[in-house]
């Protein structure tokens, strides 16, 4: 296990790139004002086992191959981005879709698609990504041994602190909208909204980041 001074350092580290709105975060609050706060926190928990599978496969090696590779790197931003904007244009295409569920008191997406396509956008996330092949690392103690579980033990506190600050996101934004579901044009103008901000998501995952 990492000491206390190495998890303590490695939290902080943790909270400062987790608390600046990234993937995650935007296509949470994209889901919570969507499909409300159900919705929100399943895709949070979701986009969290995405980054735990990441934090793996930097424990077994794959993440300095994508650290050191621009093919690898650009390859899995490019694939999160396609998935981003994939998303988006389904919403806004079926953004009155919304207003049918209020009526109806149903959800229009199931609870195994919404993890899914959470646990997609958090295991394509370049910036958790670069997080877990540049920095976690960094934290590991070679004398301590066991590279590897101080590795993953790093991980689960990422992942503790992610769904805390994700979840109140989520909250957030699915209290905001309540405001809206009380009109039927505000539920169409929040379900293309979400849609364009997920396409905007997109595209800015796409240019940004690495160019080498």
């Amino acid at each position: 296990m990492p000491s206390p001074d190495l998890l303590l350092a490695f939290a902080v580290a943790s909270f400062v790139i987790i608390v600046i709105p990234g993937p995650n975060v935007l296509f949470v609050v994209s889901r919570a004002l969507a499909y409300g706060r159900r919705t929100a926190l399943i895709s949070v928990i979701g986009g969290t086992t995405g980054a735990l599978v990441l934090a793996v496969a930097v424990a077994l090696g794959v993440g300095a191959i994508v650290q050191a590779s621009a093919v690898a790197f650009t390859t899995m931003k490019l694939i999160g981005a396609a998935y981003l904007i994939y998303l988006g244009v389904r919403a806004v295409r079926h953004r009155r879709q919304l207003r049918a569920a209020f009526e109806e008191q149903v959800s229009v997406v199931s609870d195994r698609r919404t993890w899914w396509e959470g646990f997609v956008v958090g295991v394509t996330n370049p910036k958790t990504a670069v997080f877990f092949a540049a920095v976690l690392p960094q934290f590991v103690d070679p004398a301590a041994g066991h590279a590897s579980m101080q590795m993953l033990a790093l991980s689960a506190v990422f992942a503790v602190i992610a769904l805390a600050s994700d979840a109140v996101w989520g909250l957030a934004a699915g209290t905001v909208r309540a405001w809206f579901a009380r009109s039927a044009r505000r539920l169409d103008l929040i379900g293309g909204a979400a849609g364009l901000t997920m396409i905007g998501l997109g595209a800015g995952v796409a240019v940004n980041g690495r160019k080498d």
